[in-house]
C-alpha cells in the first residue's frame, strides 16, 4: 500500500524536475536565435501583460550616433571587448568597493545585463546572480560582441514611463532620434542608466552632469580601443 502511494508522488516529483530543467535550459536554446530579429526584455513583456506603457523602436547600431555606444561602454563596461561575458576583475573590485554605494555598477557587465534583461527578473538576489553568470558566458560564446551591444541598447530601460532602448530614450530626453545625438547628450543618457526612473538626461542634476562629463571623456578613449565593435560603427 505504501509503495503504491509513493509511485504517484515520485512520478509527480520527476515531472517537476523535468519541467524545472526545461525552464532552466530554455534560455540557452533561445540565445542562438537572437543573432537576428528584435528581441524584447522580460520587463517589457511584463509591462505589456499588465497593460503598462511600453515605448520601444528597434534601432540598429549603425543607425545610432557612434558616441552613444562608446559612452555606454565607458559607463557600464569598460572591458567589454576583453572579457568573455563576466568581468571577474571588475567583479572583485566591485566587491571590495561595495561601501561606495552611489556610483558602483555592481560589477555587472553589459553581457550580464543582456542575459538578465532577456531571460531573468529585475531586482537583486543571489539566485538570480547564480543563474545570470553561466548564462552571460553562454551569450558571449554564442553572440558577437557587436550584436550583444546592439541588443542591450535596444532593451535597456531608459526612462520613467516605459521608455526602452536608445531611440525612445533620445526622443524622451532630447526630442531627437538616436542617430542625431551629440557626444554630451550620449554621455548624459549613459549617466542615467543605473536608475532611469529617478535620473533625467533631459533635466540632469549635478551628479548626472558630473558623471556625463566623465563618460564623455572616457568615450573618446573607448572609440580607439573598442575593437570588437568599432569597425562598423564609424560613419
Amino acid at each position: 500500500m505504501a509503495s503504491s502511494t509513493r509511485r504517484p508522488v515520485m512520478r509527480l516529483l520527476w515531472r517537476l524536475i523535468v519541467i524545472g530543467l526545461a525552464i532552466l535550459l530554455l534560455p540557452y536554446l533561445l540565445v542562438p536565435f537572437y543573432r537576428f530579429g528584435s528581441p524584447v526584455s522580460t520587463l517589457m513583456l511584463w509591462r505589456w501583460a499588465t497593460g503598462a506603457r511600453v515605448e520601444r523602436t528597434w534601432t540598429p547600431l549603425d543607425a545610432m550616433a557612434p558616441a552613444l555606444p562608446f559612452s555606454v561602454i565607458a559607463a557600464e563596461d569598460a572591458r567589454f571587448c576583453q572579457h568573455r561575458g563576466v568581468d571577474w576583475e571588475g567583479l572583485s573590485r566591485a566587491i571590495e568597493e561595495a561601501d561606495d554605494a552611489s556610483d558602483v555598477r555592481g560589477g555587472s557587465t553589459i553581457t550580464q545585463q543582456v542575459a538578465k534583461n532577456l531571460f531573468l527578473w529585475q531586482g537583486r538576489s543571489y539566485v538570480r546572480k547564480a543563474l545570470e553568470f553561466p548564462l552571460a558566458l553562454w551569450v558571449d560564446f554564442v553572440l558577437p560582441k557587436r550584436r550583444i551591444l546592439e541588443i542591450y541598447l535596444n532593451i535597456a530601460e531608459w526612462g520613467p514611463n516605459g521608455e526602452f532602448g536608445a531611440e525612445a530614450a533620445a526622443r524622451h530626453a532630447f526630442g531627437k532620434g538616436a542617430r542625431s545625438l551629440g557626444p554630451r547628450e550620449a554621455a548624459l543618457l549613459a549617466a542615467i542608466l543605473p536608475n532611469p526612473i529617478r535620473r533625467s538626461a533631459g533635466r540632469p542634476g549635478p551628479g548626472v552632469r558630473r558623471l556625463a562629463g566623465l563618460y564623455e571623456g572616457r568615450a573618446r578613449a573607448a572609440s580607439q580601443t573598442a575593437e570588437c565593435i568599432q569597425s562598423r560603427l564609424r560613419p
